[in-house]
């Protein structure tokens, strides 16, 4: 797999992994029908009343009801989902591989979906879905997925963990399945909040019904949680402070998100950073970076050196010097020369620029010579 199908497989990945979970959920949907059917056949060699008969034909309509409700549901989602995988594969065999002459115009085809994947992972909603909408590319961004999250980070934000306990419990089993924490760690938030406004009883018996359960899995953070029953929220001790800091709900934010990234089949970082990260370290020399820098170069700004800061070194042993002004390769074909005040550019291009009286003028500061004071640059 090239670098960039490595790179883009969550956009085919999100709605493929959705409609197979879709279709799982069918298939356990059609074994509770089977069963309801069996239970109906059943009926038949029942010596019962008439009476009893009917009500158990009606309770087992009543479950043929919920049960054709849940299939309209599942079948709305399946189709959503197919129009998803058809949509990017479309853009993806639209798009192709990067081509070396065309490596800009294919960035330029998917620079929007990963501006709208950064604006909703950063909780610009409304941006994301404007951006979204102008550049046509609704189905191929992930905006149910985010709009859907956004009211549970809202109630975090408000310190309220009810909506997402109630998400957990809609995704109590694959929540199991990937060993997630994020429910035991809502309850315990929930009981730091009884002690806070200092209900002790109420914290104790909602320890008892929601973290006892617990206990086996995550005794030593339990234990530490209980004991603010006797630090309060008032205490100076900095192991039981932390957990009273508001802090906690930022962290609960970031947890809940993690999980909604992992049970959605999502990268966990921005895919924008991804690249952005990757590009300045391929420009990041390995020694350090000289004050005065060309203005053609990204890491001149200040900006660019911060956000390159921590990031590995490029690799590149040998340089290649590109003409400012013609953008061609400088090379013994096309050598590099050099002006007095310092400015460098090809030959050609000093040939190109020249006027009659044999005078250059720098592009870039102005700087008047004759093309007699050029000098030819030799790089070793």
């Amino acid at each position: 797999m090239s670098t960039s199908e490595s790179l883009d497989s969550p956009l085919i990945k999100v709605p493929f992994e959705a409609l197979r979970r879709a279709t799982r959920e069918r298939k356990y949907v059609l074994d509770d029908i089977e069963q309801v059917v069996q239970r109906l056949k059943q009926l038949q060699a029942d010596t019962g009343s008439a009476a009893e008969q009917a009500s158990s034909i009606s309770n087992l309509a009543d479950e043929l009801v919920a049960y054709k409700t849940k299939l309209d549901v599942i079948n709305k989602q399946e189709l959503e989902d197919l129009h998803r995988c058809k949509a990017r594969l479309t853009h993806t065999h639209t798009i192709g591989l990067p081509q070396r002459d065309a490596a800009l115009q294919h960035c330029r085809h998917r620079l929007p979906v990963l501006l709208v994947d950064h604006l909703l992972r950063s909780g610009q909603y409304l941006s994301a879905h404007q951006l979204a909408s102008q550049t046509s590319i609704l189905q191929l961004v992930d905006l149910h997925l985010f709009e859907g999250a956004q009211a549970i980070v809202q109630a975090l934000h408000q310190r309220n963990c009810k909506p997402a306990l109630a998400w957990c419990h809609e995704h109590q089993a694959r929540l199991r399945k990937l060993k997630s924490k994020l429910e035991f760690r809502l309850c315990l938030q929930e009981f730091i909040e009884l002690v806070r406004c200092g209900s002790l009883g109420q914290a104790i018996g909602y320890a008892r019904a929601h973290l006892a359960p617990w206990a086996s899995s995550y005794l030593p953070e339990l234990q530490h949680a209980v004991c603010t029953l006797a630090f309060r929220a008032d205490t100076t001790c900095q192991r039981y402070q932390q957990l009273f800091a508001d802090a906690q709900w930022l962290l609960l934010k970031e947890a809940f998100l993690a999980e909604l990234y992992r049970l959605n089949s999502l990268p966990p970082e921005s895919q924008l950073n991804v690249h952005m990260q990757a590009g300045l370290s391929a420009l990041k020399p390995a020694a350090s970076h000289p004050v005065a820098t060309s203005i053609e170069d990204p890491l001149h700004s200040k900006v660019y050196q911060q956000l390159a800061e921590g990031l590995a070194s490029s690799k590149q042993i040998h340089s290649k010097l590109v003409c400012p002004v013609t953008r061609k390769l400088m090379n013994e074909h096309n050598p590099p020369v050099v002006l007095p005040n310092g400015s460098m550019f090809s030959e050609k291009a000093v040939h190109d620029l020249v006027n009659k009286d044999g005078d250059f003028t720098c592009p870039s500061s102005g700087y008047i010579c004759n093309v007699k004071d050029v000098r030819r640059a030799y790089v070793s």
